[in-house]
């Protein structure tokens, strides 16, 4: 059940000027981000970031966030 919850939760890329590179943050996931020279690395960066937050949490007996979900009309 744990690896399909990663897929459900929303990822967002954007351009940091600062760090001259792609940042990825999961909303959902305090804390949970990863940086990428291009938007592909920075999306491969987090998911084993999403992975590792994750696992730590179910580790910790702890509850997941629910992913919150958009419907697009």
């Amino acid at each position: 059940m744990v690896a399909k919850m990663e897929n459900k939760y929303s990822i967002h890329i954007f351009w940091s000027k600062e760090d001259q590179g792609f940042i990825a943050e999961v909303e959902e996931l305090d804390g949970c981000s990863a940086f990428g020279e291009t938007r592909e690395e920075a999306f491969k960066e987090i998911q084993i970031a999403m992975k590792a937050w994750i696992d730590s949490i179910v580790q910790n007996g702890e509850s997941l966030p629910e992913p919150q979900l958009k419907e697009i009309a």
